[in-house]
């Protein structure tokens, strides 16, 4: 299980180091978006290239963001349920759902994807707009984000065994400390905005919490 747990660590430090990268394709597309709106409207030029590469970030976003969602335990859940239960029983329908469910059909779409890029690379298929992009790349996305979160999986499948042995802490505890909303709150009242938004952010986060069934739930 040591051997294990190290090996979770390391694709646990390759899902952040991809997600962490994947995030500033964020501000990639927005200058992107801005740039190509700003240049329709007040030049009147455009270009297909342009809207394409933003399809092409926000598919690279999503995929590669994939993995380092899953282990921040950030992906949706909606534990009416689950959230009463015990940590061991959380922890073994995590199990469940990861073998009968996440890992199946991760290996499946990267399986049936790598064709479709292998199809795309040697036929150098194009986008058929005038003066679109090439589609490979955006094709290989495809397997390769699925790939790392294959690997995500696996590492959280480690994790899940090894609390549930008693080699490892749980996982699925929420941290300590302000939550996501009390904190995005405290920053508008520091910047003195109008009570109003505040009111709106805390009932926002009391909306979460009376929803999800306690600890175990995320929006």
């Amino acid at each position: 299980m040591s051997f294990l747990l190290q090996f979770a660590r390391l694709i646990d430090a390759i899902s952040e180091a991809v997600g962490r990268a994947a995030i500033w394709l964020i501000l990639v597309v927005v200058v992107i978006s801005a740039g190509n709106a700003l240049s329709r409207f007040a030049f009147d030029l455009s270009s297909n290239a342009m809207l394409e590469i933003q399809w092409y970030l926000f598919s690279a976003i999503f995929l590669a963001c994939a993995a380092y969602v899953l282990k921040k335990n950030e992906h949706i859940r909606i534990d009416v349920i689950a959230g009463r239960l015990s940590e061991r029983t959380q922890n073994w329908i995590d199990v469940f759902g990861i073998l009968v469910f996440l890992l199946p059909m991760a290996i499946l779409i990267a399986w049936l994807s790598w064709p479709v890029f292998m199809n795309a690379w040697h036929s150098g298929e194009g986008s058929p707009n005038p003066g679109g992009l090439i589609r490979w790349p955006v094709r290989l996305m495809l397997p390769l984000g699925f790939a790392l979160l294959i690997l995500q999986a696996v590492a959280e499948l480690i994790k899940r065994v090894a609390f549930l042995t008693g080699a490892g802490p749980n996982v699925l505890a929420k941290p300590s400390g302000p939550s996501a909303e009390e904190e995005l709150a405290a920053e508008i009242k520091k910047h003195q905005v109008a009570p109003e938004v505040t009111d709106i952010v805390h009932m926002n986060h009391e909306m979460v919490d009376g929803g999800d069934g306690g600890e175990g739930g995320k929006k």
